[in-house]
């Protein structure tokens, strides 16, 4: 039998530290390969901005004084849902202010601020979730993931009430868009905005957005 050769002891310890060395170094390759994968992830979820075409209108409507006004937006608004809010904190409105963005005929968004921190939200069909980003956004501010629990794939999500003091309950807007098969999201937006008294000037503003496009 040999004698125990202590050099034996530091020759395994080395091979040992050897293979942990390896297994270091496949654990970072891993890492970095899962990091390159979530950043192609990324960027195949970003979404394009809707162009001038594909934009219908950006407009805000409010009561001043009592009086219902209505005004055109900047068009880059209607791809910026946080810079949408930050205009219509902006505006003086008597009950805060309302916008509304229409989207390629398809999809409508309505968000209506009152004060610094008061933002309610509605969406007239989550399908379009992953085609625009002012879509996905609204959704995502909702705290909403379409398909996920109770919320449905398509159709209209958000604080449906958000109207009850203007006249128009929550069962009103919703018979309104989910029987809007046949409407376009510009015939649904006039329609709310007659609803709520604001038909005339919301039109004017709908007019002015065009004209401001056309001097561009």
């Amino acid at each position: 039998m040999a004698a125990w050769d202590p050099d034996d002891l530091v020759d395994d310890t080395v091979r040992r530290d050897n293979i942990d060395s390896d297994n270091d170094f496949d654990d970072d390759l891993d890492e970095d390969d899962v990091d390159d994968e979530e950043d192609a992830d990324d960027e195949d979820d970003e979404l394009d901005d809707a162009d001038d075409d594909e934009i219908d209108f950006c407009v805000a409507v409010y009561r001043e004084d009592g009086e219902p006004t209505g005004v055109a937006l900047e068009p880059d608004l209607a791809n910026d849902f946080e810079g949408l809010i930050e205009h219509l904190q902006r505006i003086p409105g008597d009950a805060g202010a309302l916008g509304l963005v229409s989207l390629d005929s398809d999809v409508l968004v309505v968000v209506r601020v009152r004060g610094p921190r008061h933002v309610q939200v509605f969406v007239s069909d989550v399908f379009f979730y992953d085609t625009w980003p002012i879509v996905r956004d609204a959704v995502d501010f909702l705290g909403l993931e379409p398909g996920v629990g109770d919320v449905p794939d398509e159709g209209p999500v958000g604080d449906l009430g958000m109207f009850a003091d203007q006249g128009v309950s929550e069962m009103d807007v919703e018979a309104m868009f989910m029987d809007s098969d046949e409407l376009t999201s510009e015939d649904m937006a006039e329609h709310l905005a007659n609803a709520i008294h604001f038909g005339p000037v919301f039109r004017k503003a709908v007019d002015d957005y065009w004209d401001m496009d056309e001097d561009d």
